[in-house]
């Protein structure tokens, strides 16, 4: 029914029950429990492994038993951990953060708690007793024990939120019955129950001329509608509005401001391009930023130290390799060594990309036609260098001189590089971030010949994901999967 009906009948405490929520609806308190245990096995986890890294230096490496020495300084550093994560909200807003950000948090937290802990008995003069081998060995204890606590926390809520078993948020949605459906639809995979919708209250424009253009007053059923919503005891209250309807949901807004929950507003038409939006400050202005560069200057940063220790070090201990693959490949077939092509890098610029030459031919821009299966211009041993990635080497001299990460998109020839970009809207979205010798893409199985759109849109997608989710963890396990992930050889020839 109407929320017009109220105007007539204010007595009415009818509403339009939603049935979108489907399901048991869980109570905020499981949740909340769990966050509880969560932080005290996390507690646990840290106290264990501070104590338990004090007592095996002493025991291993000094030669001596500490006894209960270092009890009390565990459970003071547990018990920082603990205040701390409490005091950032770490785990309240596990719902919402992806396992990486969590991890992270974490281990900012444990640098804060040393920080703190070391300048504490610094300044108190009791730090004789602490060597500094022992407060080394109990940080990495405690940062490995914090890791694995939090990890096995995320792998255990975030299933259970995402499939409903426990509710993130309870939500009260006002508007549309056919926006509610659709956006109750698309929250309950966040763990979002609906537990009431409600038609849209009806307004009317102010006449005064004492008020502002386009204000309105608020009407009994508008109140009604308050009354409704106090005894839901919701999380959150959704109003999804059309365009010209804004005025009117920022009243009703104001007049649901009575209650504990926050308010929200949704334009309708706008739910995937808010989904991808985030308000930011901007100047002395606030506005809704769509798209965000991928790195910060310091993010880029720690990607270069870590792509130019990495790189001056795998060419030290391959060295000999390149040079063997080098003669092989002088002796397996004639041309040069060396094969340099164009492809495109970061921002879209043109690089030469410098692999050992696998073909008999060495087509480039517009002449390029990609290897298939079982190719004839596939040398012999161009064959098992494919194969093996060994090809791929000689990029580490891209990487040393900038043009390319150890991490990031694989960077495709040109000619395809163009053809793709007409036929997928957020193709050259990849090339936000340097190009890199392995990718999110490749350690998951999608390399090799792409004879259809699909194969190139689901290698975009996990380029994206990885774009949007970037941390140097995913960097270390996008590394350790190349060489252990047995998709990084499917489709290699």
């Amino acid at each position: 029914m109407s929320y017009a009906s109220f105007t007539n009948s204010p007595a009415s405490t009818q509403y339009r029950a939603s049935s979108v929520g489907g399901g048991r609806v869980v109570g905020k308190s499981r949740l909340a429990a769990l966050l509880v245990l969560a932080a005290s096995t996390e507690f646990l986890f840290v106290a264990i492994a501070a104590y338990s890294a004090a007592v095996l230096y002493h025991r291993l490496i000094l030669l001596d038993s500490p006894a209960a020495a270092y009890v009390n300084e565990s459970l003071l550093i547990a018990t920082m951990q603990l205040l701390v994560s409490i005091g950032l909200h770490q785990y309240s807003r596990i719902q919402t953060q992806p396992r990486h950000v969590f991890l992270w948090s974490g281990v900012s937290a444990v640098f804060f708690v040393f920080s703190f802990f070391i300048s504490t008995i610094f300044l108190l003069k009791i730090s004789d007793g602490y060597s500094r081998a022992t407060i080394m060995a109990q940080g990495v204890s405690v940062l490995l024990a914090v890791l694995c606590a939090r990890a096995i926390w995320f792998s255990l809520l975030q299933p259970a939120i995402a499939s409903g078993l426990i509710d993130a948020r309870r939500v009260v949605l006002i508007g549309d019955p056919s926006h509610t459906l659709d956006f109750s639809a698309r929250a309950v995979g966040t763990g979002i129950q609906t537990i009431r919708s409600f038609d849209f209250p009806t307004f009317r424009a102010e006449s005064s001329v004492l008020t502002r253009p386009g204000a309105v007053q608020v009407l009994p059923n508008v109140r009604q509608l308050v009354a409704d919503c106090r005894p839901l005891r919701a999380d959150d209250i959704v109003i999804l509005t059309s365009e010209a309807g804004v005025p009117a949901a920022l009243a009703l807004a104001s007049a649901l401001s009575e209650l504990p929950v926050d308010v929200h507003v949704v334009p309708v038409g706008t739910i995937d391009l808010m989904a991808v939006s985030r308000i930011t400050p901007f100047g002395n202005i606030v506005t809704m930023r769509i798209f965000q560069c991928p790195l910060t200057p310091f993010n880029r940063s720690l990607k270069r130290a870590f792509d130019i220790a990495v790189a001056v070090a795998g060419l030290i201990m391959v060295s000999p390799l390149l040079v063997l693959v080098a003669l092989a490949i002088k002796l397996d077939s004639p041309g040069p060594v060396l094969f340099r092509q164009r492809r495109h890098g970061y921002n879209n610029e043109p690089i030469h990309v410098v692999k050992f030459r696998t073909m008999t031919v060495m087509e480039d821009g517009d002449n390029f036609s990609p290897v298939v299966r079982h190719d004839p211009r596939v040398t012999r041993l161009g064959h098992l260098l494919r194969h093996t990635n060994i090809d791929e080497l000689p990029q580490l001299f891209n990487v040393l001189i900038g043009e390319m990460s150890l991490v990031g998109p694989r960077p495709h020839a040109t000619s395809q590089n163009e053809a793709f970009a007409e036929l997928i809207s957020l193709f050259s979205r990849r090339h936000n971030v340097k190009p890199g010798i392995t990718g999110w893409a490749q350690v998951n199985g999608y390399r090799g010949e792409i004879d259809t759109l699909e194969k190139m849109q689901r290698r975009v997608e996990y380029d994206l994901y990885y774009i949007d989710n970037w941390s140097l963890l995913l960097d270390l396990k996008i590394v350790v999967m190349t060489f252990f992930s047995r998709k990084v050889w499917w489709n290699a020839y």
